[in-house]
């Protein structure tokens, strides 16, 4: 521009700002914040959300961000996080921002979030409306309430892992009357008093609530949200102590409830018969772990919530193809399916669920040995909007069912199957034929897939994003070169356990996938430095490379990797293999982990 700020000179600070926002890399933000002081003042005022994690002075570091980022609505503070990087920052409406604040400390450390800190968010995030504090033990009831007065405009509170008291969240229910969502796990302090009074004092706004693992929480608890929170939506439980009766109670008293998620092992068929006929407006239900529930539950669901459509089961083994085939019947909106090791549901369940919910978008059947090519087959006729198929240690299903799938889901996006070692190259191929859409191919350890099966999605899936192929012996240079001459979008490669993978592959993967981020290439014996060098000369956006256990790899493929990879964040290697110019070189920028041969 011959030395003159055309950029500064013409352009107002709100159409910089909306620029801002609209960026979709974090890198390019940052180096948007070093251009000048303005855009440095212009790029804090965009960020709307910012992680903390944990430090040796957590008090005065809240006191130094909330300075310097005055717009932030949500704020998260998680002193499980350690390490040596800065802060978590995020905008709504765009992709999360990260860069992360990490300095060595634990739940346990003295030098933990106080109240003084507490107070310190309230004082300094003054547009505060989200906070989330995890694992943050040495907040006590005092600086909840101090907090809690300082803070009536908060909708969204978080708190796992701390000491949340009965005083504490009384005082969130006196004075945050917009509350909306509150989450409690392991929150060991708290019994039902607290639990009572949030719910009287926040009745008008109170629409999600979860509850985990607080043992002293029974059925009085649901008792009063049942009685007093009318407008809630989302229920989450789980806990040994909540019975039939508690579940009863919500499901009477709050009639607009959509989500519920239940891991509750004393609730019986009459509580969710209850929920069944009384609520609804149902969309979405997970259960998990139940032994007290047969199909009635199910059927009970099916005939009343008929928007349902979103559904989990989960270890529910008294469950069968009944309480399937009415829910096949009853809930004709159903979207989404999941059946995790409910060993009592057969072919015929998820045949009757392809037949009548051709509004269904995603499948995941986990452990279901008893599922085979025939109800996949239904599913591919008459799902023909499925975009999502998820299998994992289902024995009996083959490349028949997912040829039916390719066929009949043209749509399909996402395709994950693990352990399945009846699929072979012929399903996979059938996929590459029919289902240009693809953006996700993850068939781990499946020992019958080989190379056509990846030439065949090279040729017909340019969209391909993410592939993971760990553990198929089968897969060696040629499958991987038409991965990376067909799919230039590839961002995530696992390629893993793969024992003829070579240099020749790795080098076809960094001519062809410039915009690769992560990779992970362990235990991968053929492939050396040569081949490393030739991966990380054109991809530069690699942030992580996983390479453990790889015999041809040395100290100097390592530092390659290093040198060579501006954004690199995480390398998985042997100790050995990391020499001591290396560590100085990463330095703290990197999270890197050595393990010991």
């Amino acid at each position: 521009m011959r030395r003159h700020d055309w950029i500064n000179s013409m352009l107002p600070d709100e159409l910089i700002l909306e620029i801002f926002r609209n960026l979709d890399s974090k890198s390019s933000r940052d180096a948007c914040a070093l251009v000048c002081r303005r855009w440095r003042t212009l790029e804090r005022l965009s960020r709307d959300t910012i992680r903390i994690g944990a430090s040796d002075r957590p008090d005065s570091l809240v006191n130094l961000v909330a300075s310097r980022f005055v717009n932030v609505t949500n704020l998260y503070i998680d002193e499980r996080i350690s390490g040596a990087r800065s802060f978590d920052v995020g905008r709504r409406g765009s992709v999360r921002q990260t860069t992360r604040l990490r300095l060595m400390a634990d739940r346990f450390d003295p030098n933990c979030l106080s109240d003084a800190g507490l107070v310190a968010v309230a004082d300094g995030f003054t547009k505060l409306e989200k906070l989330t504090l995890i694992w943050c033990s040495s907040t006590t009831n005092a600086g909840l309430t101090i907090v809690a007065q300082k803070c009536s405009s908060w909708k969204r509170l978080d708190f796992q892992g701390c000491y949340v008291g009965d005083q504490g969240l009384g005082a969130i229910g006196k004075y945050c009357k917009q509350l909306e969502v509150l989450n409690l796990r392991f929150c060991e302090g708290l019994t039902d008093t607290g639990l009572v009074d949030l719910a009287i004092g926040c009745e008008k706004t109170l629409k999600s609530l979860g509850v985990a693992a607080c043992a002293k929480i029974t059925d009085v608890s649901l008792e009063a949200v049942g009685s007093h929170c009318r407008i809630l939506e989302t229920l989450s439980l789980d806990s040994e102590y909540i019975h039939t009766k508690g579940v009863i109670a919500v499901a009477k008293g709050c009639p607009l409830l959509k989500n519920l998620n239940l891991q509750c092992i004393m609730v019986t068929d009459e509580a969710l018969s209850a929920v069944g006929s009384l609520c609804v407006l149902l969309e979405s239900l997970a259960l998990h772990s139940f032994q007290r529930f047969s199909d009635e539950s199910l059927c009970a669901i099916a005939k009343g919530c008929k928007k349902l459509k979103s559904l989990m089961l989960s270890d529910c083994y008294f469950l069968s193809d009944k309480g399937l085939e009415a829910v096949a019947a009853g809930c004709l909106e159903l979207s989404r399916l999941e059946v995790n090791g409910c060993h009592n549901i057969s072919a015929y369940g998820l045949e009757s669920i392809g037949r009548s919910c051709m509004r269904l978008t995603e499948l995941a059947l986990l452990y279901c040995q008893k599922v085979g090519d025939e109800a996949l087959s239904e599913v591919g006729k008459g799902c023909k909007y499925l975009q999502a198929l998820h299998l994992v240690d289902c024995s009996v299903i083959g490349d028949d069912a997912i040829c039916s799938i390719a066929i009949g889901c043209k749509n399909l996006k996402k395709l994950h199957i693990r352990r399945c070692y009846e699929v072979g190259s012929k399903g996979i191929i059938a996929i590459g034929d029919n289902c240009k859409y693809l953006t996700e191919l993850s068939i781990r350890f499946c020992d019958r897939v080989g190379d056509e099966a990846l030439v065949a999605i090279g040729n017909g899936c340019p969209l391909l994003c993410h592939l993971n192929v760990s553990g198929c012996h089968q897969i060696g240079d040629t499958g991987i070169t038409a991965i990376a001459r067909g799919c230039p979008q590839l961002t995530y490669l696992d390629v893993s356990v793969l024992q003829n993978l070579r240099d020749m592959a790795m080098a076809e993967v960094g001519d062809g996938c410039p915009l690769l981020k992560d990779i992970v290439l362990s235990h991968c014996r053929e492939v050396t430095d040569v081949g490393l060098a030739h991966l990380v000369k054109r991809c530069k956006w690699l942030e992580s490379c996983y390479m453990a256990y790889c015999p041809g790899v040395t100290a100097a493929g390592v530092a390659t990797v290093i040198s060579t990879c501006v954004n690199i964040k995480k390398v998985l290697v042997e100790d050995s293999k990391v020499s001591a110019r290396t560590r100085r070189r990463a330095g703290s920028v990197i999270s890197y982990l050595c393990v010991d041969l």
